[in-house]
């Protein structure tokens, strides 16, 4: 992927046919992996976490959208954590989704001194505010009576996880579509973990949605992601597809064919057992 296209002006016009065919493609995408991990059920109050940018805009609006049309009742509750960055245009968000009629709760916590605080200049403040947010949404679920917490990571976001995690983890970890928070009060959903981050943002453009920067890190140039990101644009260019080949593969797991004595038994292997994966390091083709 080229990361020109996501800041490009968009070439279609909100309603025309390439924007329904954009906006039906990301729908049938959320609503498949809603479906595949059975993500909301009947009677489900969900807090969509809103950022102000374009992955929790799309994400609300879609689920907005979907709820029409759903053959189960759930609520949706949209929240946004103010944390008190400077110059953060607080009237944005209460003005749009009062506009949109959605129920909304607006968190105030200053988290931004905070990371100011205890993260040295020029040192990366993503873990930190990322913590800190992650203790406040939960309570704040609690407070709101929601048991599910939708937030807006997608497909892309994923990808990078993982090679973030096998780059500078040595794990084999990506990011779930579903988990169960650890007091296992809530389960965390992630809607859009189909749908690739070009579709979001030329949906994002096409909505005009009022996107708030986030500028309590800056642009971060060295961070991690950020060289994963622009390590897997460079081979989208090269060869196209590369980044849906890899989202594919990370469900199409073959425990046999790995290292992890935890997760396959081969200890105990003996001739004549039958592996489903076979005994060839490359399927057939290749």
């Amino acid at each position: 992927m080229n990361m020109n296209d996501l800041t490009q002006p968009i070439h279609f016009e909100r309603h025309s046919t390439n924007f329904n065919r954009l906006k039906g493609r990301l729908e049938h995408m959320v609503g498949q992996a809603i479906a595949d991990f059975n993500m909301i059920e009947e009677g489900d109050s969900v807090m969509v976490c809103l950022s102000g940018g374009k992955d929790s805009y799309t994400l609300l609006d879609i689920l907005l959208t979907l709820r029409k049309r759903a053959p189960i009742d759930f609520r949706i509750v949209a929240m946004n954590l103010d944390q008190k960055q400077p110059g953060f245009p607080a009237d944005v968000l209460p003005a749009y989704l009062k506009k949109l009629g959605v129920e909304y709760h607006i968190e105030t916590q200053d988290t931004y001194s905070i990371v100011k605080q205890k993260i040295p200049e020029g040192k990366t403040t993503c873990s930190l505010c990322s913590r800190l947010r992650r203790g406040i949404i939960y309570r704040v679920a609690g407070e709101l009576g929601a048991n599910k917490i939708a937030l807006g990571h997608h497909r892309d976001d994923m990808i990078e996880t993982l090679f973030l995690n096998l780059f500078f983890g040595g794990k084999l970890k990506a990011m779930p579509p579903k988990l169960l928070t650890d007091r296992g009060d809530h389960i965390v959903i992630r809607p859009l973990a189909y749908c690739p981050e070009k579709d979001i943002a030329r949906y994002a453009r096409g909505m005009e949605f009022p996107i708030i920067p986030c500028n309590l890190c800056g642009a971060q140039e060295n961070l991690q992601r950020q060289n994963i990101k622009e390590m897997l644009a460079a081979w989208e260019r090269e060869y196209p597809g590369r980044s849906q080949t890899i989202f594919t593969a990370m469900q199409s797991i073959a425990p046999s064919h790995l290292l992890d004595g935890d997760l396959f038994d081969f200890m105990n292997i003996q001739p004549g057992d039958k592996l489903a994966e076979g005994d060839t390091a490359f399927d057939p083709g290749l």
